[in-house]
């Protein structure tokens, strides 16, 4: 147990929050803490939902970009199309869903390798967005009803907190408490034999995908109600961002392997990371590329902790 890679990665994050308790400015307020949480969400819910496609040896280079096309649209049905802003926001689930069938159809049904499919829909939903808003059209001056979702508080917590914490619990039941879930896994450690054992492969996969495009478009709403504007570069990089919380998390990136505790730790101990850099006194000024590199370094450290035990196994005298 002591061994097992979330237990490493929780250690990790606790050296985090000691260190930054005491170096970083103010870096133990409640206020922090919930800045923290605030701005971690939509990177957690990316990374929720990438973490079933990863573990079943896939990948989805287009979140980010769904998350910027969703929230795009989502701003436009409001604005232009005149719709109320809860209408707007059901609405914009069904577009997320759209876009995940999309990858869904064309890795499953076309058989199309998942890398190169997620590569181009990045592409081109992003330019999607942009063509929709000419590239300088942002949606602004929503309702406080709608903005509330990013910026207020219920019981003293961010109220998108409370999102992610729904997405959250749903999803660690589905991977590790159904037989659907579980599927995920099989297929991961092994596609050939899982559809040998009846497991409907092209289906699982399919679901995967359009889960991850709810998801994103889920992300895009609570994205827009914390800026208070929808642009088209909005989720940009976030899909790299969401694959190293998940690979971080312990997730094997040839897919088998995986938890949902797992990627909860790695999207808190980037977080948590970011932010304390941002607080300490020498590391203000760059904390952004400090913070990129640290990440990096850690995400190194991650994969060569799953791979150097292997190694040495197999060259273990018999």
């Amino acid at each position: 147990m002591l061994l097992r890679h979330e237990t490493v990665l929780l250690a990790v994050l606790v050296v985090e929050l000691v260190f930054f308790g005491v170096a970083g400015r103010n870096f133990g307020t409640a206020d922090n803490i919930a800045n923290i949480v605030r701005h971690s969400v939509e990177i957690g819910l990316l990374a929720l939902v990438m973490m079933p496609v990863v573990l079943a040896g896939g990948i989805d280079l287009s979140v980010g970009s769904t998350l910027g096309l969703c929230a795009v649209l989502f701003g436009k049905l409001w604005r232009d199309g005149g719709l109320p802003w809860e209408v707007a926001a059901v609405a914009t689930l069904g577009i997320g869903a759209a876009a995940g069938g999309t990858n869904a159809l064309l890795i499953t049904a076309l058989r199309l390798p998942p890398l190169i499919v997620t590569l181009g829909t990045y592409s081109l939903f992003r330019g999607l967005a942009e063509a929709i808003t000419r590239g300088t059209d942002a949606f602004t001056r929503f309702p406080p009803s709608f903005l509330f979702l990013g910026t207020g508080r219920v019981a003293g917590i961010p109220a998108q907190a409370w999102i992610f914490a729904l997405v959250a619990a749903a999803m660690w039941l589905l991977v590790h408490r159904t037989t659907f879930g579980r599927s995920w896994r099989a297929i991961g450690f092994a596609p050939e034999g899982a559809r040998y054992a009846g497991l409907p492969v092209g289906r699982r996969l399919a679901f995967a995908h359009v889960l991850a495009g709810i998801v994103a478009a889920l992300a895009a709403i609570t994205y827009t109600a914390r800026f208070g504007t929808a642009k088209a570069d909005a989720g940009t990089g976030y899909e790299l961002a969401a694959i190293t919380a998940v690979v971080l998390g312990g997730t094997s990136i040839f897919g088998g392997v995986g938890s949902v505790h797992g990627t909860l730790l790695g999207v808190a101990a980037i977080a948590v990371l970011g932010n304390g850099l941002s607080r300490v006194p020498a590391t203000m000024s760059n904390a952004g590329e400090l913070s990129g590199l640290l990440t990096g370094m850690l995400l190194v450290l991650a994969l060569a902790g799953g791979a150097v035990p292997k190694w040495f196994a197999e060259r273990r005298p018999r």
